[in-house]
């Protein structure tokens, strides 16, 4: 017999004519967007991998920005939500269609596999807890596997040392975390996380070196604020007159490009403490 939340989730698909096949949900709508996005950004494989990236996230310039996309459903199911985004969910998927696009690659499927691969633990969606939740966790996992480099410590950046603890201090905030079994899961995490050494190059410290990040370098924003990571992430794009912006999902309410350089840019963040710089090495590694 069916679950109450089941019965609820196949009647979502049915009212908004989302799609679904096993674990993956998505609109009509996406696969527009995704064919979109293909359509516009071609021709990138013979450029570098990081103009691949900032071509594929211009295209998405003027999205929404949407919270809490990948929190409305349990259990865990990979999402699919092109229409509206948040920080992380931006560089997902502009990681992997800018990656794909370099590669020449553009079906849907190997979409939603390297999609996968890039947001859970070893590539392999399995539960709540599988999913890389912390920043620094997602660079450290998608480093293992040969997807990106931190590149902070040669920028300068220094050793960082933080307790990471947020989620399993909050659980309140995250519905998935009322199973003990989840939070246990999340907590040792939160452990090995908190073991970790980081590296951060101070806000102060970016102009100078502006001219050694690339156009698609993924830039993290390090935070103050007690349990956390990282609060806000996207890619560096340099304008045509050399300065160094960033092209995020702003919570200002869409995809944009920062007006003001990222050196200045950062000087209005609240708690930040500088950046993580990290770069992208393709897909199929």
């Amino acid at each position: 017999m069916l679950k109450i939340g089941t019965l609820f989730f196949l009647l979502l698909c049915s009212v908004y004519g989302w799609a679904q096949r096993e674990d993956v949900l998505f609109a009509p709508e996406d696969r527009i967007i995704f064919d979109r996005l293909i359509q516009g950004a071609e021709g990138v494989e013979s450029v570098a991998i990081g103009e691949a990236i900032v071509a594929t996230g211009q295209e998405l310039i003027n999205t929404p920005y949407v919270a809490g996309t990948l929190e409305a459903h349990t259990p865990e199911i990979l999402i699919v939500n092109l229409r509206g985004l948040d920080c992380t969910t931006f560089v997902e998927n502009v990681l992997v269609v800018g990656g794909m696009l370099w590669e020449g690659q553009t079906d849907w499927d190997t979409y939603l596999r390297q999609l996968e691969r890039l947001r859970y633990r070893d590539g392999l969606l399995a539960g709540y807890p599988s999913r890389l939740h912390y920043f620094t966790d997602w660079i450290r996992n998608n480093a293992e596997k040969g997807l990106v480099k931190d590149i902070t410590q040669s920028l300068g950046g220094v050793p960082h040392h933080k307790r990471i603890d947020f989620m399993g201090t909050h659980p309140d905030l995250y519905p998935a975390l009322s199973s003990a079994a989840y939070l246990r899961e999340v907590r040792e995490v939160e452990e090995e996380l908190s073991d970790e050494v980081s590296y951060v190059l101070a806000k102060e410290e970016v102009s100078k070196v502006e001219n050694q990040i690339e156009n698609g370098d993924i830039i993290a924003l390090a935070t103050s604020f007690e349990g956390l990571d990282v609060t806000h992430t996207g890619f560096a794009f340099r304008k045509e007159n050399g300065r160094l912006h960033l092209l995020h999902a702003s919570t200002r309410g869409s995809v944009e490009i920062s007006k003001a350089p990222l050196a200045e840019y950062l000087q209005g963040v609240k708690g930040n403490t500088g950046i993580i710089v990290v770069r992208p090495l393709g897909i199929n590694h």
